[in-house]
């Protein structure tokens, strides 16, 4: 029998660097995407060291009732996604964007001190209402300046990269968080310490992120719909898609009900992020490659199945499985997601675009919340669980419907911009 050759033909290594071709492009994205990435991982990191412990802070130290907790969380998270969508059109209309991202992230640091001092309840709660607007302040704006410096055919990859940075906050901050109170560091000195990470994006953004200004945009206050289908198919999706997904507090308290203690749940969380941070580059180059909207329809799917788990899981090993891949989902929709946006509306319509996307998502979200708590208490967690997944692949099949149109659109938009990249969908 002959002997098979082993030595790399040029076809062989081309096969086995096809999967990784998008690494490629990582050399020539501009460099503010990983300034802006190198920002939201700081920001991340300083939120993530402080939420996990705010219920604790508020209930235990400053003595407020759960019911109190409850309203500074409904009014925060409001907060953020009602105001979202007007700073998107102020960024258009003065054809800046910087000055909202730095006063975003500005206001983050300075809600979580104000925290940190608070002798009451009500001063914690005005210092959760500046975090949450430095949100809704910078998040438009930012993401339409990261879509301004990127090629159509990278903008999944840019979004990638942005994301995976930002949750490698995610997964350092409650290791810190648990750390310092393993360490008996008192709460209000954690969210002390919280502020650090935060005052340092400040600084990054002051010295490291540039901006291209754009003519202003006079009718950006208007209120109006982007006539693009992709944005409109994607918009219908994601609202039907968010009716059903409620808060990840739900997955959390699945996972304590099933008799996992406040440290494996915090694990829970963190292997929830790692997939996510690991799995938001590489899927945001192969969306550049297959087009980002199947991605995100792939995405729904694997939520669906995911929440259809969480409703009749019990084990330990299962719910590690099911917070993995509910980190797979997220790193498949977040990213490109916002890279479809990026592609399909021009600069100067972009951010008020970004901000109607995320305060109708954000709000629908906050209804799924409601619905999902009260399905919970009168049926049990499979009636939230179930229900959620139900929305996902109603989503899905809508999406699915839209996208000959999606498909032909972007394919008319890469003609007009000369770019092959920028057509698949």
């Amino acid at each position: 029998m002959a002997a098979t050759d082993p030595s790399p033909t040029p076809q062989r290594v081309a096969l086995l660097r096809r999967p990784f071709r998008w690494m490629s492009g990582l050399r020539t994205l501009d460099p503010g995407v990983r300034r802006l990435g190198l920002v939201s991982m700081l920001t991340d990191l300083s939120s993530e060291i402080a939420y996990p412990i705010f219920p604790l802070f508020v209930t235990t130290v400053l003595g407020a009732p759960v019911a109190l907790l409850g309203l500074i969380e409904g009014i925060a998270e409001a907060t953020a996604s009602i105001t979202k969508y007007p700073f998107g059109q102020a960024a258009d209309y003065t054809g800046r964007r910087k000055p909202f991202v730095l006063g975003g992230y500005t206001l983050g640091a300075v809600g979580k001190l104000v925290i940190a001092v608070a002798p009451g309840w009500g001063t914690a709660m005005a210092g959760r209402f500046t975090d949450r607007l430095g949100k809704g302040m910078r998040t438009a704006p930012r993401d339409d300046l990261i879509a301004a410096t990127t090629r159509p055919g990278q903008q999944g990859l840019a979004f990638g990269l942005h994301r995976a940075m930002d949750t490698l906050g995610a997964v350092l901050g409650p290791l810190v968080a648990l750390a310092l109170v393993e360490a008996d560091v008192p709460l209000r000195w954690i969210f002390a310490i919280a502020v650090i990470p935060g005052l340092l994006s400040v600084v990054a953004i002051v010295v490291l992120v540039k901006e291209h200004r754009e003519p202003p945009q006079a009718r950006a206050f208007r209120l109006s719909l982007p006539s693009s289908p992709a944005f409109r198919w994607l918009l219908a999706g994601s609202l039907v898609f968010a009716v059903g997904n409620s808060s990840d507090a739900f997955i959390l308290l699945k996972a304590q009900d099933a008799g996992m203690g406040t440290a494996a749940v915090i694990l829970l969380y963190v292997l929830y992020n790692l997939v996510y941070a690991a799995g938001s580059l590489p899927l945001g180059g192969l969306s550049d490659r297959v087009g980002q909207y199947p991605l995100v329809i792939g995405g729904y799917v694997v939520f669906a199945a995911v929440y259809a788990g969480f409703a009749a899981a019990g084990s330990g090993l299962a719910l590690a499985a099911l917070f993995a891949a509910y980190g797979l989902y997220i790193a498949a929709t977040e990213g490109t997601s916002k890279a479809l946006i990026g592609r399909a509306i021009p600069t100067g319509e972009r951010a008020s675009a970004l901000g109607l996307y995320y305060t109708a998502t954000g709000l629908a979200t906050f209804a799924a919340s409601t619905l999902g708590g009260l399905l919970w208490s009168a049926y049990g967690a499979w009636a939230t669980f179930v229900y959620g997944a139900m929305a996902a692949l109603v989503a899905a099949a809508l999406m699915l419907a839209g996208r000959g149109r999606v498909r032909r659109a972007l394919a008319a938009d890469a003609t007009a911009s000369a770019d092959p990249a920028a057509a698949r969908a």
